[in-house]
């Protein structure tokens, strides 16, 4: 009984916390970490990274199943619950590019755009 107990309460936990992050609200810090995420590369997205700069791998795909085509964006709430303002982004696309950009302040900055070239 305890262990479905809590399975449910971990499962509302996460619902709320994916509710919370979907709805825009700002961390328990005060700090806004969304950012628009716009593509202007000329080729779709298919996978997008944000990572904590004292990470030392990159973390799950955040576009998941979807892409963000060319001329697209999306705001994505960076906010991993530790705090933390600088982030590292990954970017890969249909064509097999990979662009790493590192120490970006998400408590800074509203929107990153990929460009060409």
């Amino acid at each position: 009984m305890f262990k479905t107990f809590a399975r449910r309460a971990v499962l509302a936990a996460a619902i709320s916390a994916v509710a919370l992050g979907t709805m825009g609200f700002q961390s328990n810090d005060g700090q806004d970490r969304r950012v628009r995420i716009i593509n202007a590369t000329g080729v779709t997205m298919t996978h997008f990274y944000a990572s904590n700069s004292g990470e030392d791998d990159w973390q799950e795909d955040i576009l998941g199943q979807d892409v963000l085509r060319n001329g697209a964006s999306v705001v994505i709430n960076i906010d991993d619950g530790s705090g933390a303002c600088i982030y590292d982004f990954k970017a890969r696309f249909a064509d097999g590019d990979e662009l790493e950009r590192y120490r970006i302040n998400v408590c800074q900055i509203t929107e990153y755009r990929y460009t060409a070239g």
